[in-house]
């Protein structure tokens, strides 16, 4: 009976222990992204992703920093390469959780990063995709926020791209913000993002 306990006592330790090595990594990580080490993140987050296989997380952030950073971005050679890095490590993490709405949205998210960039040449390619993959977000979760504002502020944009009324959109997004003050992410390192763009957005909308 001794040894049984014995047994199971270094079994629990093994496992808090590894749970605890993650959650070091990933704080460590959110350490360094809001300290604006973007780069040191995004390394941190490989690191945790190859020695943690089964957890989606760490390859989602790599593709989320990678979308962020191509926003901005001018040059045609770096964004393809940021955006082709963000779609792999999505790609690993819809391997690992499939139907999953934040990942979703992610790809939603990197094909907008196309759109942004050349619309002439990805908006008929993508733009029917990325609605369709926000309703499929929000078919999985209704209640999620990123999914509602995410999907609105697209339509808001075309909307103003096509010069259609904007109303409804703006209405759509204030509605999501509500959806941000009451939902709870799974974890401390689960996707919590969007309410302050959402804010922002609406603010802009009754400019």
């Amino acid at each position: 009976m001794k040894n049984f306990i014995t047994i199971a006592f270094l079994l629990i330790t093994v496992i808090t222990q590894a749970q605890t090595n993650f959650e070091k990594g990933m704080t460590k990580a959110f350490e360094l992204w809001e300290s604006g080490k973007t780069d040191d993140a995004e390394n941190m987050f490989e690191r945790i992703a190859k020695a943690e296989p089964t957890e989606w997380l760490p390859s989602y952030y790599i593709a989320q920093i990678n979308s962020l950073k191509s926003w901005e971005e001018k040059d045609e050679t770096v964004l393809k390469a940021q955006l082709d890095k963000a779609q792999e490590h999505l790609d690993l993490a819809t391997a690992i959780s499939e139907d999953n709405a934040e990942l979703i949205i992610m790809q939603a998210q990197i094909y907008t990063n196309w759109v942004v960039f050349d619309g002439m040449t990805y908006g008929m390619k993508y733009g029917g995709k990325i609605v369709e993959l926000y309703e499929k977000a929000l078919t999985l979760e209704p209640e999620n926020p990123r999914a509602k504002f995410c999907k609105a502020d697209w339509n808001l944009n075309s909307a103003k791209y096509f010069g259609k009324d904007t109303a409804p959109f703006c209405e759509e997004i204030e509605a999501s913000i509500k959806l941000f003050d009451t939902f709870k992410p799974e974890s401390e390192f689960h996707p919590n993002w969007g309410k302050q763009r959402a804010e922002y957005v609406v603010k802009d909308c009754k400019a």
